[in-house]
């Protein structure tokens, strides 16, 4: 497990380095491209395998707790954009501490 400072040094470097993940994982000697963009998106994936589909659940880590945000059933190889942005949203509200009713 990555302390925060770890985490935040790395997304840092990241920004620095124009997005470029191997120069970071290079210098530093962690973390796959995958877990270096949700560090700095702050937004995670949990996929299931069912037969015939693919089940994902969007989640964000606040405080000790893991906000599941939206979760839907992939059809294609690509999310959705309107269910990222929404995911997003989400998240968004929960990390400025806001609640909606929306569903």
């Amino acid at each position: 497990m990555y302390s925060k400072e770890d985490r935040k040094k790395a997304v840092e470097l990241w920004l620095k380095y124009d997005k470029c993940a191997t120069a970071v994982t290079n210098e530093l000697g962690y973390p796959c491209t995958k877990m270096l963009k949700s560090w700095y998106t702050d937004l995670w994936e949990v996929r299931t395998i069912l037969p015939n589909k693919i089940s994902r659940v969007f989640f964000t880590v606040w405080k000790a707790f893991m906000v599941l945000l939206h979760s839907i059933i992939k059809k294609s190889k690509k999310t959705p954009k309107e269910d990222l942005d929404l995911a997003k949203k989400r998240r968004n509200e929960v990390l400025k501490g806001g609640v909606s009713d929306e569903k």
